[in-house]
């Protein structure tokens, strides 16, 4: 495809952005247009929130209550160009970037495409199972759950209702605890009110780490403090061990063990999106992208690399920062500033992350919340923290109010509204 993206000539420069996560979704919040023309590409016209992902597809909220249509975002922003499309190549030497809609030049470039589900190179391994990083898996992942059920209604044999039955997460960071806690409440508190014909006693949750811990990146402390809890909701919590495949509905463990299952959820790390065209700035095998302390793109002029994708090594962090959206949004930040100050006598300022704690959820009344200077905490205080600092990162006044009627809601009624199986008709 040889034609170009139509975008209004202008003679200020112009900075694309590729992707809408929040490290593109902050840059173009904080440039100044006055100075510049942006143009925001991404494969979806709306914002998610990721870290609620997990509430959609275990039946807590809706997907339009953790994401925010981009045009509407941005409406009254001079100078701002949001266009749908899959960006397919960029050309460094000749400033152009190829998309699905046709080839469109920059003055500057900043990368915020994020990270996708990291199979460590064995995809073919794991076909069927269950990523949670899009809005449209979160939702696969929610009509199977609710299938499994209505399908073992209907099946006399044992072990077909057992691998309906079991549902195995992989991977024991944040969202593999918020995952299989969600699941163990569903077991305990919803679906025995609409299956009673069900034995809810034979439905197994397993979580499943090739670490020594769960939680890695947060304390120790916080590690114990979530293993008990979700083996007191019931979750059968595997360390050290890891899934070396799941094929036909079986998931082959590293000590040999066998679990028969249709829903196995892959929470176990991400890996760069790299594009192509960045081959020869990545560093392998992380598929990232090395920038310098301003987060330019090492051997390049005018791209920018922003928050999961940017692999930035300080002396605090000689592996690159964690993959986190804190560091994106501060990146972010900086970075507008930062172009703010070309042509001008300022320098640039280089980046030091701020670290403002870490959390998880475990489930009713239990998270777990590390601050600086070894500040814990746990318990019923630490999961109105962390529904608080997540309410209000939710974008939109709207989506903050029914997030927290659905919360409350579901903490007075034990009940999740969500409980549909929605399928796009073919």
């Amino acid at each position: 495809m040889h034609k170009s993206i139509n975008i209004p000539d202008s003679d200020l420069p112009r900075i694309v952005v590729i992707g809408g996560g929040f490290a593109g979704l902050t840059f173009c919040q904080k440039i100044n247009t006055k100075y510049y023309q942006v143009v925001l590409l991404d494969r979806h016209n709306f914002h998610t929130f990721q870290p609620l992902l997990y509430q959609v597809a275990t039946a807590g909220l809706e997907p339009s209550s953790i994401s925010g249509p981009l045009r509407k975002l941005f409406k009254n922003k001079s100078n701002f160009y949001f266009r749908v499309g899959a960006v397919e190549k960029i050309e460094p030497e000749n400033n152009l970037v190829r998309t699905s809609l046709g080839k469109l030049s920059y003055d500057y470039l900043v990368v915020a495409n994020g990270a996708k589900t990291n199979y460590f190179g064995h995809e073919e391994n794991y076909e069927g199972a269950f990523p949670l990083k899009q809005t449209a898996q979160a939702l696969s992942l929610r009509n199977s759950t609710l299938r499994c059920f209505e399908d073992a209604l209907l099946v006399s044999d044992s072990t077909e209702k057992q691998a309906l039955l079991n549902f195995v997460v992989v991977g024991g960071g944040p969202t593999g605890v918020e995952v299989s806690g969600a699941f163990s409440e569903l077991k305990n508190n919803v679906l025995p009110k609409d299956y009673p014909e069900l034995d809810f006693s034979k439905m197994k949750v397993y979580l499943i780490e090739g670490s020594n811990r769960l939680l890695n990146g947060m304390s120790n402390k916080s590690h114990e403090d979530a293993i008990k809890a979700l083996k007191e909701m019931g979750v059968e919590v595997l360390l050290e061990t890891r899934v070396n495949s799941y094929k036909n509905e079986l998931a082959t463990l590293s000590n040999g063990t066998e679990i028969p299952t249709k829903t196995l959820v892959w929470a176990a790390g991400v890996t760069g999106n790299l594009i192509n065209g960045l081959e020869p700035f990545a560093a392998a095998p992380a598929n990232r992208v090395k920038v310098d302390r301003y987060n330019l793109i090492e051997g390049t002029q005018n791209i920018y690399a922003l928050g999961d994708i940017a692999l930035m090594a300080t002396e605090n962090h000689p592996k690159g920062h964690p993959q986190l959206a804190p560091v994106a949004i501060q990146q972010a930040e900086l970075l507008a500033r930062n172009l703010m100050h070309i042509g001008t006598n300022k320098k640039p300022t280089p980046f030091k992350y701020t670290d403002k704690g870490s959390m998880a959820t475990i489930g009713r009344n239990k998270a777990v919340v590390d601050l600086p200077g070894n500040v814990h905490f746990k318990g019923i205080f630490a999961w109105f923290v962390w529904m608080f600092v997540h309410l209000m990162s939710i974008i939109g006044f709207r989506n903050r109010v029914v997030i927290l009627f659905n919360w409350i809601w579901n903490y007075f009624t034990y009940d999740r509204s969500i409980r549909l199986i929605l399928k796009a008709s073919k």
